[in-house]
């Protein structure tokens, strides 16, 4: 498979005052994070009938394709720019797990160093932002661009499982994600995190950032804490939580044959 390296961009010079998917023309060269060379946007194509006794089962119960199949990649980039902050957003839902990310919060880097490597989605993010006075603009923005990205790469979502259900335990601390990529966005959050920061990263935000995915990629998500007592604990088992519960939903159902799971035959974002 032909392979184009992504680039690490000066994002100084973009001038567009909102989210905005990026041309699937646009070039990609020079050093980073290797994606696929592929368009955006999903494409499901089986070269001949596949059924589970032929293609086996993922570790996370999903049917794995022979290889009779041919997945292409699904890729989603989103350049955000405003007054407050600059993001970068590059995803690829059928990575192997490479994290490429600098947010200007370092906490929030290791988190979504856990949505790539345990999603096994490739992530690329770079963003500057006005944290000199907080980072909530950019914890926002950062996750509102990826939340765009995510829909792009979705597209029509067909043959997808859809939903996707986790629970991730880090030591002490327990948490259960349970998502739909249904077009239709609702957060319900049961974190009781404890302390007001975990180093300089600010614990309310973590409920936002899901908030922000949960309103661009059309996405219904339900978090719920079993058990926990350590701050840093419970923000990281739910962020791996997430990452599992979405690479279980965007993963392909191959017994559906790239039809839509939806018994009204459409899953919009409105």
């Amino acid at each position: 498979m032909t392979t184009a390296p992504f680039f690490s961009p000066s994002l100084s010079g973009l001038h567009s005052a909102r989210a905005s998917p990026v041309p699937k023309s646009s070039a990609r060269s020079g050093a980073g994070v290797a994606f696929p060379a592929r368009p955006y946007g999903p494409s499901l194509r089986l070269r001949s009938p596949v059924i589970m006794a032929t293609t086996g089962v993922g570790g996370n119960g999903s049917a794995v394709a022979s290889e009779d199949s041919a997945v292409s990649c699904r890729l989603g980039e989103v350049k955000r720019v405003t007054k407050e902050t600059n993001v970068h957003v590059k995803i690829n839902l059928d990575g192997t797990g490479v994290a490429d990310c600098s947010t200007g919060i370092p906490f929030l880097d290791h988190m979504l160093d856990q949505l790539a490597s345990h999603g096994l989605f490739d992530v690329y993010v770079k963003a500057t932002g006005d944290t000199h006075i907080d980072d909530h603009h950019s914890n926002e923005d950062i996750a509102l661009a990826i939340g765009t990205a995510l829909l792009q790469a979705l597209g029509d979502r067909k043959g997808i499982n859809r939903f996707g259900h986790f629970t991730a335990p880090l030591d002490e601390a327990a948490v259960e994600i349970i998502l739909d990529l249904s077009g239709r966005p609702h957060l319900s959050c049961g974190l009781s995190i404890p302390t007001a920061r975990v180093g300089t990263y600010d614990t309310q935000l973590v409920e936002h950032f899901f908030q922000s995915i949960v309103n661009t990629s059309g996405m219904t998500l339900h978090i719920r804490q079993l058990a926990g007592n350590n701050s840093h604990h419970i923000i990281e088992a739910s962020f791996k939580a997430f990452a599992r519960a979405l690479r279980q939903a965007t993963e392909y159902d191959l017994r559906r044959h790239g039809t839509i799971p939806s018994s009204k035959g459409v899953l919009s974002r409105s």
